[in-house]
């Protein structure tokens, strides 16, 4: 070998280890991308919750 040629690792990476750091790495970014976003307040989802139950339970009693 000379000085011009990198050098080799002691021991290879496993590809699991590697596909596991991007995987998290991805999360991470999915979690920055996802959570800037304008999210409901949580008062108004559940009156929406509320709103389609009734609206089943009126179906329902109509059969």
């Amino acid at each position: 070998m000379t000085t011009s040629e990198p050098a080799r690792p002691a021991v290879p990476r496993a590809p699991e280890v590697q596909a596991s750091v991007l995987a998290a790495l991805q999360l991470v970014e999915d979690a920055r991308v996802l959570g800037s976003g304008r999210r409901r307040p949580r008062a108004r989802t559940l009156a929406e919750r509320a709103v389609a139950d009734r609206k089943l339970l009126r179906d329902l009693r109509a059969r």
